[in-house]
Parts: C-alpha cells; sequence; structure tokens
C-alpha cells in the first residue's frame, strides 16, 4: 500500500469503515478511497464528509490545548 494517491500524489490517511469491517485509505485532495493493495474503490460521500466535520467540530470544542506558546521549565531535572 502506497502512503500516496496515485491521481494526485497527496497523502492519504487510513479510515476505519465500520459498515465494510475493513480500513480503507482516504485521499483528502481527491476524496477517493483505495484499499490495501492500491486500488480506488469508491468516493467519499456527503454523509461521511459532514460526520467527520461534525467529530472534528466536537473535537475542537471538547479540548482545551493552551493557546499560545508553551514555556519549557529550566534547572529543572
Amino acid at each position: 500500500m502506497t502512503l500516496f494517491c496515485k491521481q494526485c500524489n497527496s497523502r492519504r490517511l487510513p479510515e476505519y469503515i465500520e459498515v465494510e469491517k475493513q480500513t480503507l485509505w482516504l485521499c483528502k485532495k481527491c476524496e477517493n478511497f483505495a484499499n490495501g493493495e492500491d486500488t480506488i474503490i469508491r468516493e467519499q460521500t456527503d454523509d461521511e464528509r459532514n460526520k467527520a466535520k461534525s467529530k472534528l467540530e466536537e473535537f475542537e470544542k471538547t479540548t482545551n490545548f493552551p493557546k499560545g506558546k508553551l514555556v519549557r521549565r529550566k534547572g529543572v531535572n
């Protein structure tokens, strides 16, 4: 399995599909799913895009990361 898309050479990310019970590789630029043999299976549906966006928004709301730059403490072993 290559990590880069055949069509646009952008990075693919793994996504587990519960209905199909397998991991497919999603190209974020082309929005195509490919299997482990580097064969394009299908395109990402609007419903899947909306679910991913809602999960991202929920994650951003629930996490509390500091806004500023972290400062490293000095003199502590």
